[in-house]
């Protein structure tokens, strides 16, 4: 046995499981990687917020993932995120996570006193710009808050027994690069070992759905990111592996090239974290099963119709959903497996193609949870077909065009 610390790989992908019945499905995706020649480890995640709307434990997500591994013979590393924590949710994550995106977006321009801006730049004078005192108090305190969450963790699992992530994604602005530079400084200052950063990048990461935004400015972006990152390793002694974090990650098809090419200028790795697109992939694979699984598909987008405004009001900032493109329930139920499937399944060349119905399944799986056993009966029951657009979803929109190209 060795007490070597924990390191995670170079490419990593975050996959989350909902109802905890595709990581069997999600970990052949990454099984086929390696038949390519490329390691892509899973993490599997989950947060908070999806256990309390499913009903679930941490425990559930640990116990999913260690049987899918025990089953399909997995020999490389694989952990279970607790995904998005704060200091109020961190503790029912401990005995089952080894992976944790502490998220502190919320505190960020939460000024700390000035004296305390000051003090940090004297002892980083390489940060010193015009802009660099009011940097330092829009997120120092943030920082602060990540390192009394890792504290927390620390206490319970000794360090170098997991990965720590900050995530600073779900905020209004974007950090630019050179602010990146000083908030890893900031980390590196509060002892905090991170392994992989998910800051806010230009443009929208709506759920399910691809990018929003100048796909070059993206590009450019990302890569100054990743030389951030890079300068960051070496003045601050940050873990070697260090990499980014891109949060909302899955369907962002026209972002894969540029940042498969920058990755690769850069020799750097990233995680991309996929999260409900397997929820997704559910729907199309009941649909896709025969005339029950449909009906039920079917049932579902009813009741995310139904439920527009509460389903869509947590997640407001992160999708774009025209209630006018929704079709009425009414005309859904009229719908062959052929027009479901197309209006879900993320192929913009399909003329059924909805994604303001992607959008809503994307936030309505509150209404699957409300049906309990009635929808996961139904998830073992059309096994087949779930499973293989899962893993397909995975494999050939995912990993290929990002990892393998």
């Amino acid at each position: 046995m060795t007490n070597a610390p924990v390191v995670l790989d170079k490419y990593s992908l975050g996959v989350g499981d909902r109802f905890a019945h595709q990581a069997k499905a999600q970990l052949a995706a990454c099984m086929r990687a390696v038949e390519r020649g490329v390691t892509v480890i899973p993490i599997w995640n989950k947060s908070n917020r999806e256990h309390l709307i499913v009903g679930s434990q941490p425990s559930s997500t640990r116990a999913a993932a260690d049987a899918a591994v025990r089953e399909l013979g997995w020999t490389r590393p694989y952990y279970v995120d607790a995904d998005h924590i704060n200091l109020d949710t961190v503790d029912r994550f401990l005995e089952s996570s080894d992976f944790f995106t502490i998220d502190v977006a919320h505190a960020i321009g939460r000024p700390v006193p000035q004296d305390v801006a000051e003090s940090f730049l004297r002892r980083h004078p390489e940060l010193a710009s015009a802009d660099a005192l009011a940097a330092a108090s829009k997120y120092l305190l943030a920082v602060g808050e990540a390192a009394q969450i890792y504290r927390r963790i620390a206490e319970s699992k000794p360090p170098g027994t997991f990965v720590t992530e900050v995530s600073m994604d779900e905020t209004d602005c974007p950090q630019t690069p050179a602010e990146l530079l000083l908030i890893l400084a900031a980390i590196a200052d509060e002892g905090i070992p991170i392994q992989t950063i998910a800051p806010k990048f230009t443009g929208r990461f709506n759920k399910g759905v691809d990018y929003v935004g100048d796909v070059e400015q993206f590009e450019r972006e990302f890569a100054a990111d990743l030389a951030a990152i890079a300068n960051a390793i070496e003045r601050y002694h940050l873990p070697r592996n260090l990499k980014l974090s891109v949060h909302s990650g899955s369907d962002k098809f026209s972002l894969y090239a540029p940042m498969r090419r920058a990755l690769r200028r850069c020799d750097a790795g990233v995680h991309l974290k996929t999260a409900g697109t397997t929820w997704l992939e559910e729907l199309i694979g009941l649909a896709e099963a025969g005339p029950e699984g449909l009906a039920l598909a079917k049932q579902i987008y009813a009741g995310a119709y139904e439920h527009l405004e509460e389903l869509c009001a947590p997640y407001a900032a992160v999708i774009d959903i025209d209630s006018a493109r929704l079709p009425a329930p009414a005309a859904v139920r009229d719908w062959s497996a052929e027009q479901y499937a197309g209006a879900v399944r993320h192929d913009p060349a399909n003329p059924h193609f909805n994604p303001h119905v992607r959008q809503l399944l994307h936030v309505g799986y509150k209404i699957a949870a409300r049906m309990g056993t009635r929808y996961t009966d139904m998830l073992v029951a059309c096994e087949e077909s779930v499973s293989r657009n899962v893993t397909d979803n995975l494999f050939t929109r995912h990993i290929v065009p990002l990892f393998l190209g």
